[in-house]
Formats: structure tokens, C-alpha cells, sequence
């Protein structure tokens, strides 16, 4: 791989960056600083809450590009931008729907918080593991107070068994795509990584071969797409695998940083 022609990093976070503890390693701050003096910019897309990814890139939150949400919210410049989001109709569809499933712990995620409707204690240890600024409401189809991103839905054996089925229901007029081993996310019909990465890929002037994206699930199917340089982890689905030109170890084996320092060796060639 001739790395060297790399102007743009795109990363997931959850079994991605994030190691199997959800924490960024010292490694990638180092790195990060270094990509830098590159002019290598970094972007990080997840489908956490906004203000979840800030706290696990606090140190280098103003230097960074963040898809948040699944592309729902961007940051670019140090300014917010909300692309897509869902209608109080979309809503009350959706959350009527899902309540019906055995198991499903439902998240709607706006702007200035996520809001759930219980309070169940093994819920809300998992739960906070993901959200930085959260309430607890009698009714998610109420909530009026805000601007709404994403619902997403945690179910504790595997959102792609259990939820999944239920929730196709959704296809004709909202996006689901399983996010992770318990997660499953909706949203907008158009709102994915990749319209959010392909709004940054314009300003920046920057070409799908000079980026570089990693990813682990289904919800980075379409960012992967958009780089010639699109890395699966070890860790990742079988669709991702698929999809991705490369692969690189697993998030518990610093997958990320070793393809970042094979990068920043490339430059100094």
C-alpha cells in the first residue's frame, strides 16, 4: 500500500478506536499529534451521541471533524451542523412499534440529550457507557423540547436476532441498520455516515483516494465506500469485511494505531 497520498483518517469509535474497555489509547493521542504536523485532518464517526464522542476526544476536540448519530450531526470548523433528522410522525411510528418487542430498551436521541423511558438499573449501567447527557421521561413520543437525530435500540442478547425482524417494518420510510452486537439504529431515510463523510470530503478538497476510513459494523458500510483505503477490523462483521479493501487487527490489538503508524512512517519516506 503506498499510504503516502493519505490526507483524511475516518474512524469509527465502538470496536473500532475505542478498545474493548471504551477507552482511546494514549497511542492514538500521540499519533493524533503527529498526523497533525502531516496535516493529516482526522475525523471521528460514530454512532454515539455528540457529546459522547467530545468526552472520549476531549483533548483534541477542537482539531477534529466529528459524524455523530450516524451522520445525523456533524462538526466541521468548530461549527454544528444538523443534516438530518426525524419528524414527531417518525416517532410516534417508530417508538409505538418497537415497544412491542420483547427486550428492547428504546433511546431517542436528540441534540441536547438521549431520553429513555426506563430506569432499570443493568440498562442504565450499559446505557451510560454510550451517553454523556441523558433523561429519563414518562414518554418518548412527548418529548417536544428538542431536535431529534436517531432512536436507537439496545437489546442484551443481539439486536440483529430480536430487533431487527420487527423493526424492517420501518424500511419504507426510515433507515435500520444493526449497529453493533446490540445495537440497531433509525433514522432518517438518507442520514449514514457516508453523507456526512461526503459533505467533509468536498470541503476539505479532498479525493476518495487520499482517505482513509476504519470500521467495524453495518453502519459504516456506505463511509467505507467512500475511501480507497477502507480498513475492516479483525473484530468486524462478516459484511464489513466484505466490504472494506483491507483489514487490520482488532480494537483489543490497537488495529487503528498500527495502520496509523504504518501511515506516518509513509510520509516520512
Amino acid at each position: 500500500m503506498n499510504l503516502s497520498k493519505v490526507k483524511l483518517v475516518v474512524s469509527d469509535m465502538d470496536g473500532t478506536l475505542l478498545n474493548p474497555e471504551s477507552q482511546v489509547s494514549s497511542r492514538f493521542f500521540n499519533q493524533f499529534n503527529e498526523l497533525k504536523k502531516q496535516n493529516i485532518h482526522f475525523v471521528a464517526a460514530s454512532g454515539r451521541q455528540y457529546q459522547s464522542i467530545l468526552d472520549k476526544l476531549n483533548h483534541i476536540k477542537d482539531d477534529i471533524s466529528i459524524i455523530a448519530e450516524n451522520g445525523g450531526i456533524m462538526k466541521h470548523n468548530s461549527e454544528e451542523h444538523i443534516l438530518l433528522q426525524l419528524t414527531k410522525e417518525d416517532i410516534k411510528i417508530a417508538v409505538e412499534l418497537l415497544r412491542k418487542v420483547n427486550g428492547a430498551n428504546i433511546v431517542l436521541c436528540g441534540r441536547k440529550a438521549a431520553y429513555i423511558e426506563t430506569s432499570h438499573p443493568d440498562f442504565i449501567s450499559k446505557f451510560e457507557t454510550y451517553y454523556a447527557e441523558y433523561k429519563i421521561v414518562d414518554d418518548l413520543t412527548k418529548v417536544t423540547d428538542d431536535v431529534f437525530l436517531k432512536i436507537a435500540v439496545y437489546h442484551n442478547e443481539s439486536s440483529e436476532h430480536f430487533v431487527l425482524p420487527e423493526a424492517k417494518a420501518l424500511n419504507n420510510r426510515l433507515q435500520v441498520i444493526v449497529s453493533g452486537q446490540n445495537w440497531l439504529d433509525i433514522s432518517h431515510i438518507e442520514a449514514n455516515k457516508a453523507y456526512a463523510l461526503k459533505i467533509l470530503q468536498q470541503q476539505l478538497g479532498v479525493t476518495e483516494d487520499e482517505t482513509m476510513v476504519f470500521g467495524d459494523y453495518n453502519n459504516d458500510l456506505q463511509m467505507l465506500g467512500l475511501a480507497y483505503f477502507s480498513f475492516a477490523m479483525q473484530n468486524a462483521h462478516s459484511d464489513v469485511k466484505k466490504i472494506a479493501r483491507f483489514e487490520t487487527k482488532s480494537n483489543s490489538e490497537q488495529g487503528v494505531e498500527n495502520i496509523l503508524e504504518e501511515l506516518l512512517i509513509s510520509k516520512q519516506l
